[in-house]
């Protein structure tokens, strides 16, 4: 019987997910016939891991220090197999900026941007409107502000949480897809609407406040589109296990949509709202079956 640690909770912003997505993925992967431990992780988890000895991690943390390349160079230090992407992958997908430049370098569209410093907004610096703010290094859309052209605010005016550095984006127009990568198949696409502006945290994590279109309704070209884009973003990144890629296609304009990547989540939620599971399950593919191969999947760093 494999003994699988199942990582979550955490200190990030986005601890109450990760716990809901850890307590999920141990019930099923109990289901499957694996001695589970769920653990709450906390700053002594190297010590915690050494005297567990489990046979495997399931990377179970979302945010910071979980899905950054933290806890994947601890855990090839003390040299525990573990789900998901490796330290690498991990570190450029979490850094927006960097991703964003290795995706134009392989041809996949992004919206234009630019770094921002605590001193240059204090300075009066300004973007054009509409546009999105964004944190360097969140995911769950946390800390997001999006600014529409008719609105009379400015970067100044924005309560700075940020840290030193935020990204500043052309808002692009359109709709929500997402695709779900497993090893080197992209499963599929579902577009989001959500009831509000965006599919902020709120949205992801409340049920109700977003409508989910399974498979997402787009033309077949467009379609095969937005999984090659997933995959090759998936690929270029160095990214295994399961991803998921956020994607913007704006056929706001005549003629022929386009998409724009916009992040590649390395450690996608496992809740009972989260996308990729959902995705699985079009594709045939149950929530157990998806943890079992997530975690036979799993080794240290390739």
């Amino acid at each position: 019987m494999k003994h699988v640690a199942v990582l979550m909770g955490g200190w990030s912003a986005e601890r109450e997910v990760s716990m809901n997505s850890g307590l999920a993925c141990s019930e099923a992967l109990k289901s499957c016939g694996y001695k589970v431990t769920p653990i709450d992780v906390g700053r002594n988890i190297a010590e915690t891991l050494s005297e567990l000895k489990p046979d495997v991690c399931f990377n179970a943390l979302h945010g910071r220090y979980g899905e950054d390349g933290y806890i994947q160079g601890l855990l090839e230090i003390i040299g525990i197999p573990y789900t998901h992407s490796g330290v690498l992958a991990s570190a450029l997908a979490m850094d927006k900026p960097v991703a964003k430049t290795l995706f134009a370098d392989v041809g996949i569209p992004i919206a234009d941007g630019k770094i921002f410093t605590r001193q240059d907004i204090q300075d009066g610096a300004s973007f054009p409107k509409p546009f999105v703010v964004k944190p360097l290094n969140e995911g769950s859309s946390v800390g997001v502000t999006i600014i529409l052209e008719d609105e009379n605010i400015s970067l100044q005016d924005l309560p700075w949480t940020f840290g030193e550095k935020v990204l500043i984006e052309t808002f692009i127009p359109g709709r929500e897809i997402q695709v779900a990568v497993m090893g080197d198949t992209a499963l599929g696409a579902v577009e989001i609407r959500p009831l509000g502006r965006f599919y902020d945290y709120e949205a992801k994590y409340t049920a109700g406040k977003a409508e989910h279109l399974m498979p997402a309704p787009l033309d077949p070209a467009d379609y095969e589109e937005a999984l090659r884009l997933a995959l090759l973003a998936h690929q270029t990144l160095g990214c295994r296990g399961v991803s998921r890629s956020d994607l913007r296609f704006d056929d706001t304009k005549d003629g022929p949509g386009k998409f724009y990547m916009l992040e590649t989540n390395t450690q996608p939620g496992m809740t009972s709202l989260s996308l990729v599971p959902e995705i699985a399950a079009h594709s045939g593919v149950s929530f157990e079956e998806l943890v079992r191969w997530i975690v036979e999947d799993a080794s240290c760093d390739r």
